[in-house]
């Protein structure tokens, strides 16, 4: 049985098909990830409603939704509370002014996981009295495909810029065959794989184009 628990819980990795699931949220019902196929995802978690950090986040993602909507991404959040009280927190975010720009209206649906079916999928019951879901974070491609994985302890809140700087890194080494750096942003020059015969090794060193600093380690500037 114990093993059985376990199973249920299991962390889908990176390259796995996001698991498969039909719920309800604030904005209707959903069968995922077949409803957003051809988009990118950023499927994320909270402990549960009405949490002070939680609350942060979800502004945060709402003022960003954007920029993420300008990369062909949509947000969709997660909890084990009820409907109802998705709807009731979601409404009390719309008369919080956080930082003095004004409150806004929740721009994404929230997954009602009061059976924590969802949340076993996609192991994010990794509390000791497992009734809370962590702050975990699935960016999915368009071909429903798990691409980064992020989990964040209770306490500490979301770096949301960060989120989305990995979908731009994901994007451009999908359309450019490239690598980004430590500390990259948007712009930045890119990292190339390394050579894997002399031959490659040998005309990359003859590439101006490149900015060659080991055998193994080029630089390119991205046009």
């Amino acid at each position: 049985m114990a093993e059985e628990m376990e199973e249920m819980n299991r962390m889908p990795m990176i390259g796995d098909p996001a698991p498969a699931f039909r719920a309800m949220t604030t904005m209707g019902k959903v069968n995922f990830p077949e409803d957003y196929k051809g988009s990118w995802v950023v499927l994320f978690s909270h402990p549960a409603d009405f949490t002070p950090v939680c609350t942060t986040e979800f502004i945060g993602f709402t003022k960003m939704a954007g920029e993420f909507a300008a990369l062909n991404t949509k947000l969709i959040g997660l909890s084990i509370d009820s409907l109802h009280s998705h709807l009731a927190w979601a409404k009390s975010i719309e008369g919080i002014d956080l930082d003095g720009s004004g409150a806004v209206k929740l721009a994404f649906p929230i997954i009602a996981d009061i059976s924590m079916s969802v949340a076993k999928k996609y192991g994010m019951l990794q509390t000791v009295a497992k009734t809370q879901t962590v702050r975990a974070v699935f960016i999915i491609d368009p071909e429903g495909i798990i691409r980064a994985i992020l989990y964040y302890p209770m306490s500490t809140g979301r770096n949301l810029p960060e989120i989305k700087r990995i979908v731009e890194s994901l994007q451009l080494h999908d359309a450019e065959n490239v690598s980004t750096p430590a500390n990259w942003q948007p712009g930045d020059d890119v990292v190339l794989g390394a050579p894997l015969t002399l031959e490659e090794a040998e005309n990359r060193a003859g590439n101006e184009e490149l900015r060659n600093l080991e055998w193994y380690l080029a630089m390119k500037k991205m046009k």
